[in-house]
């Protein structure tokens, strides 16, 4: 009996728990096997706004009770920005497993701290900190190993447990398999373990600047550290999305001699160009990717490889329809390009999110020529104390990819815009309520003008990376005036 109990709650976690309540929204306090608080206490009569999954295409902006500290190690922040992610457009599409109606969505925020644990020792009410998509205890054999994605404190998840053979740790709103915690698509959320997953925001930033110290800045970071992107290499990233193109501004940063990126959405495309002078891109409806490396590279082939795309996109039918009917929970055909076109002896680096099973995968390719991969979810704050200066000095500018700034309120239709890929989106930042409305700058997509200008190059290019120069990057606003969102003071206590 005892084993078929645990396989019900495996399959039930696995599924959403369809037959039970969401802690999320009833209120109850939860904690994983090893006490790291879940769910945690929410207030009886304040109330806030939250971006919620409902199911399959279906997002909704609802009213919850506010959190408070649980544990002593807590924080609680008020979000002043967040952002939605291209992997929270894998739970949108339902390919994540473990997703339950209600789950508060979004694992790239930061805010000001308004509640503080007595164990808290690095942070204080009215400080202005980033918080990591992961969530590390700070204290057990991974985190002591800067492994923090790993941690074996805040994830408990038996159907991760039983699909991976381990855990990875817990992760803000990114279903129960990764835990179930609360993400910070909302106007306030509980962080826990603050001291090791608040970074502290130094004065003068504005909060764009910042915002993507949460996940995507550092995972681009990782795909190199990954593919191990040194001075001199030959790169081609497989997806321009806003990861990929933050991992073509890193590989350059890096020393890279070419980078290329291919995608097959023109406009993303010529977007990264008029962002990252000096780069190259590949449409792959419009050409044979292997033989267009072939002619832009020396040795026919990149030295290095990102896969910056993930599970549910595909580009054969066959994987197409296996997706459709339940025969695979992700697709090969990423990376069996990447293992075809890469060089012999060549690296990959793998960031694109995978949640299980796949066909078709040609391990053949990737054994006889002799290629090296690396995986896995980043451990942002390895990565945070190196991006936060290299953002300071101008050499790094995750800005560049941001093209809507809309209200919170308007989450479930810039989830559609997003995963459509209309109106040139992007990247995507919602702003809570709590902030004035006079704050939000004009422009197409809430955007200042001056962000949006197909001719504008990303600005760690006008500040000299080629040439090491280094230094604050402001960029005039177009018109005249202060870009709202550029302002240092945006989020802070009033």
């Amino acid at each position: 009996m005892q084993g078929l109990r645990e396989t019900a709650d495996i399959i039930g976690e696995a599924v959403g728990h369809p037959f039970s309540s969401n802690p999320q929204k009833t209120g109850a306090i939860t904690a994983t096997d090893k006490g790291s608080t879940i769910t945690g206490v929410k207030s009886d009569v304040q109330k806030m706004l939250a971006v919620t999954w409902q199911g399959k295409r279906s997002i909704a902006v609802e009213s919850r009770p506010r959190p408070h500290v649980t544990d002593p190690s807590d924080v609680v922040l008020r979000v002043t920005a967040t952002a939605i992610c291209g992997s929270d457009l894998h739970l949108y599409l339902g390919f994540m497993t473990g997703m339950q109606k209600g789950h508060i969505l979004g694992h790239e925020f930061m805010g000001v701290i308004e509640e503080v644990g007595s164990g808290v020792k690095k942070h204080s009410v009215g400080e202005r900190v980033v918080v990591c998509f992961d969530i590390a205890c700070g204290s057990c054999y991974y985190c002591k190993h800067s492994m923090f994605t790993a941690c074996d404190t805040t994830n408990s998840s038996k159907a991760q447990s039983a699909l991976y053979g381990d855990c990875s740790a817990g992760f803000f709103g990114y279903s129960n398999m990764t835990g179930g915690y609360e993400g910070g698509q909302a106007e306030y959320v509980r962080v826990p373990f603050a001291d090791m997953n608040c970074l502290t925001v130094p004065k003068g930033m504005p909060d764009l600047k910042v915002l993507l110290l949460s996940d995507i800045l550092p995972t681009a970071w990782h795909g190199n550290e990954c593919a191990e992107v040194a001075a001199g290499d030959n790169v081609a990233i497989w997806g321009a999305g806003p990861v990929g193109i933050l991992a073509a501004h890193c590989a350059q940063a890096r020393g890279a001699k070419q980078v290329i990126l291919i995608d097959g959405e023109e406009y993303r495309l010529q977007f990264a160009k008029s962002k990252l002078p000096g780069i190259h891109t590949i449409n792959y409806h419009k050409e044979n990717v292997k033989q267009t490396l072939g002619k832009l590279l020396p040795l026919g082939a990149p030295d290095a490889c990102i896969e910056a795309v993930g599970m549910h996109y595909t580009k054969s039918t066959l994987q197409a329809a296996e997706l459709a009917v339940g025969l695979a929970t992700d697709s090969a055909d990423m990376l069996n390009e990447i293992f075809n076109c890469c060089r012999k002896g060549g690296r990959v680096g793998v960031i694109g999110a995978y949640a299980a099973y796949t066909n078709h995968l040609n391990i053949g390719a990737f054994m006889e020529k002799g290629l090296n991969m690396r995986a896995g979810q980043t451990p942002v704050q390895r990565y945070w104390h190196t991006l936060l200066e290299m953002v300071q000095k101008g050499r790094l500018d995750p800005t560049m990819v941001i093209t809507h700034v809309k209200p919170l309120e308007d989450a479930a239709e810039m989830y559609k815009t997003f995963n459509a890929k209309a109106d040139g989106c992007v990247k995507v930042v919602l702003i809570p309520p709590h902030r004035a409305r006079s704050r939000l700058p004009s422009g197409r997509g809430g955007v200042p003008e001056h962000h949006l200008r197909a001719d504008r190059p990303c600005a760690a290019h006008t500040a000299g990376v080629a040439s090491g120069a280094t230094g604050s990057v402001a960029p005039a606003i177009a018109g005249g005036g202060e870009d709202p969102l550029s302002r240092s003071d945006v989020g802070s206590v009033v």
